[in-house]
């Protein structure tokens, strides 16, 4: 017995010497050495990365593009041709071009579907919008304070705005991003003509699909004082089952096989995206919704916003494979009449702003007239409380942070209303005590 033991712990040994010899990766602190499947420039551009940037080649060795053979190489080399041609260090003086951007013309190589789908969602053209072309002049004239003396930057719009919603990507001299247009958020604009930020949900360099389907993905963006998605979700049965059972659930599914059982509760990314039943997975993310729950008036989604309701009949068959008829509607009748009070309360509103501004009753700036301010609130803040709130089973919102703060707002605005109109002027003091009710 012993004789058998001595000779299991000299072949152990041995395996040990070897496996430290030929496999380098057993040994902690020892060089990551990867040969096979890669060409000569792709196992460079590793190589060269395992020394400059080490923790995004290990991200990269244990992920999914990894074990199919797809490397640093595949993604940021570009022609010499593209605007966003650079030489990077390690190859400069070949022919050889790189880009640090990866635009999703490049993920569309391999994944044609999922970025078509892409491209057609709100998270796309739709969600850069507002940064590049509709509110240049808040964040350039407000928030970065020229109004009061300061000097104009974009310092609130790149740290705030553009990392969730992306913006125009622009480019130096050495056709590398500008250091205040990149990184940028879900519908980045490329100068290769790309749209789109994959990598917001697919973390960079990992692309781990467990990741993307977790709530934690969505709420990087969705949450806060306007549109508190991941806030109402962990309120939510939904959330609380995954905060309870989560650990549990099985991530790693493969795509539209990823099914009830795995988990006993749906994520942002079931119910928006998933495959379920007989529905196929979609990356866009409007396919099944029929409300637009996020401006001014609630209206049902048409044209570039999706098919509300062929969105709604998409949903309910998400909803069947866990739950009643019953229970599905009354579900959607307890938004569809909460999306009926908001209209309401915001119809009232937009009526009384258009009466005030034909009579001349609105200051030019809007940030300091107590009437503008609330209305901005009553649709950006706690309207979208209470819609949002009703849609993704999130009372507190629905209620506290929502219905009943939109009365109250809508009760000052009133009171501002018939002021002006009772003195045709505007009050030299508003009785607004704060400009973001909460």
């Amino acid at each position: 017995m012993k004789r058998v033991l001595l000779v299991f712990l000299a072949l152990l040994l041995s395996f040990g010497v070897a496996s430290a010899q030929y496999y380098p990766n057993f040994s902690k602190g020892n060089p990551l050495v990867i040969k096979r499947g890669f060409s000569k420039d792709a196992l460079r551009c590793i190589e060269c990365h395992l020394k400059k940037t080490p923790g995004i080649v290990r991200q990269w060795k244990e992920s999914r593009m990894a074990h199919a053979g797809v490397s640093c190489y595949d993604c940021h080399v570009v022609p010499k041709s593209s605007p966003m041609a650079s030489q990077c260090e390690g190859v400069r003086g070949t022919n050889i071009y790189t880009s640090p951007m990866v635009s999703p013309k490049t993920c569309a190589k391999c994944h044609p579907t999922e970025v078509e789908q892409f491209e057609k969602s709100g998270h796309a053209k739709l969600a850069a919008e507002p940064v590049v072309n509709k509110l240049v002049a808040l964040w350039a004239k407000l928030e970065s304070g020229v109004f009061a003396g300061n000097q104009p930057t974009t310092a609130a719009r790149h740290s705030g705005c553009q990392m969730c919603h992306g913006t125009t990507v622009k480019l130096g001299p050495d056709h590398k991003p500008t250091l205040d247009s990149w990184p940028s958020g879900v519908g980045a604009r490329y100068p290769d003509g790309g749209i789109g930020n994959c990598t917001v949900c697919h973390n960079r360099h990992s692309f781990d699909i467990a990741e993307a389907r977790k709530p934690e993905a969505c709420g990087k963006c969705h949450l806060g004082p306007d549109h508190p998605d991941i806030e109402i979700y962990t309120e939510s049965s939904h959330g609380q089952l995954f905060a309870t059972e989560g650990e549990k659930w099985r991530w790693d599914s493969a795509p539209d096989a990823w099914e009830p059982g795995d988990y006993t509760a749906p994520t942002c990314a079931t119910c928006h995206m998933s495959g379920i039943g007989d529905l196929k997975t979609t990356h866009n993310v409007d396919e099944r919704l029929k409300w637009d729950l996020m401006h001014k008036r609630s209206v049902v989604r048409s044209g570039a916003r999706g098919d509300g309701e062929k969105g709604r009949k998409l949903m309910r068959k998400v909803c069947a494979n866990c739950h009643s008829t019953i229970f599905i509607d009354s579900h959607f009748k307890k938004l569809d009449d909460s999306v009926q009070v908001y209209n309401f309360y915001y119809d009232k509103a937009f009526a009384m702003l258009q009466t005030l501004k034909k009579k001349g009753l609105l200051k030019k700036d809007k940030w300091s007239d107590g009437f503008q301010e609330l209305y901005y609130y009553l649709w950006h803040h706690v309207g979208r409380r209470a819609r949002q709130g009703a849609a993704m089973d999130g009372p507190d919102y629905a209620h506290w942070h929502g219905f009943f703060q939109l009365f109250q707002v809508f009760k000052d605005m009133q009171a501002i209303y018939n002021y002006r109109i009772k003195h045709n002027k505007i009050e030299e003091l508003s009785h607004v005590m704060s400009s973001a009710p909460y």
